[in-house]
């Protein structure tokens, strides 16, 4: 019997504990599925989360690890004339990090030949939540001003160019001197140190105008700054909680200033408004991947027995992504 690689867990915890290479039968696809094999996946953020059992859904075990990648179709189950041998597709989610899988052909997201595959193995979480966060959460004006911490983290790279693109300014906090050139380079009109005090500035940032719009994925002072520049009716939009910190509940800001504070999850945002939604938001992303709007830095790739390697380099200081390949 045929088997494959996969990268699996059998108990939560921290992924340098509980994952393991194993091989397993190779799959073929059931009526009415298709087979993908695996061109490159990602080790994304939420990964860890699902890993260590705290995410806001976690698969039951054992389980494949990994969400994020991009595959090409391998073999046709019987009655498949939908799609064929050779598309590219996003892997299947539930365990992207092994060699083959199986799903519906009629829940295939296809990926255009234009994107790059190392663009596509990163493609399906944090640039459309990027998207989202300018786009589905508040109307913004052309020429308004925003802020968001983590600037060079997926999300808030794409968060830069797809705001150049859009005509928005951008200014992004970082914690390391080293990274505000490269974010300049990318886009961004302000890069700011993290307790800087850059908040105080604000006026002398924006030039006066308002700052409409604040992106938190970290916490605890971070975000605290992000609302004491917030202009009046501002809203901060939390989608991640990097450093885990208390934030003060911002009782005068909320009251003086009418600032609001929402949520956003991609993974809510999908199952709430539907595949036809989501497939939009996936064109508009591709559209400026294809282009070279969107381009992520990739730090580095390692193959499935390097997983170790890639788990430390993942979660050292570094711009880009760390992609995972058969």
């Amino acid at each position: 019997m045929a088997h494959i690689n996969a990268i699996r867990h059998h108990e939560f915890g921290k992924p340098q504990d509980v994952l393991r290479l194993e091989q397993l039968p190779l799959s073929e696809p059931k009526p009415g599925e298709v087979r993908v094999k695996l061109l490159a996946a990602t080790i994304n953020p939420s990964d860890y989360g699902m890993i260590g059992g705290s995410y806001g859904h976690l698969r039951d075990l054992p389980a494949v690890a990994g969400r994020e990648g991009v595959g090409q179709i391998d073999t046709l189950g019987e009655g498949v004339d939908s799609v064929k041998v050779g598309q590219r597709v996003r892997f299947p989610d539930e365990g992207t990090w092994q060699d083959y899988a199986c799903m519906a052909a009629g829940e295939l997201m296809l990926v255009p030949d234009s994107v790059p595959v190392d663009q596509a193995a990163i493609s399906f979480i944090n640039p459309p939540t990027a998207y989202c966060l300018l786009k589905k959460v508040i109307d913004l004006p052309a020429g308004s001003w925003i802020v968001q911490n983590a600037g060079n983290s997926a999300v808030g790279l794409s968060v830069i160019q797809m705001a150049k693109a859009m005509g928005l300014k951008t200014i992004s906090q970082v914690r390391r001197e080293e990274l505000v050139e490269p974010l300049k380079t990318m886009g961004a009109d302000h890069v700011v140190l993290e307790g800087s005090g850059w908040a105080k500035q604000i006026t002398e940032l924006t030039g006066g105008e308002p700052l409409r719009l604040a992106l938190n994925s970290i916490g605890g002072e971070s975000a605290i700054d992000q609302i004491k520049a917030l202009g009046e009716g501002g809203t901060q939009v939390t989608f991640g909680g990097m450093v885990g910190d208390l934030v003060r509940f911002p009782t005068r800001f909320l009251i003086f200033n009418d600032v609001r504070l929402v949520g956003f999850w991609w993974d809510k945002f999908c199952k709430a408004q539907g595949a036809d939604v989501v497939r939009d938001v996936m064109d508009e992303v591709y559209a400026m991947m294809a282009d070279g709007r969107l381009k992520l830095p990739i730090e580095a790739s390692y193959q499935f027995s390097q997983i170790q390697d890639a788990i430390a380099h993942d979660k050292s200081p570094r711009l880009g992504k760390v992609l995972l390949r058969p």
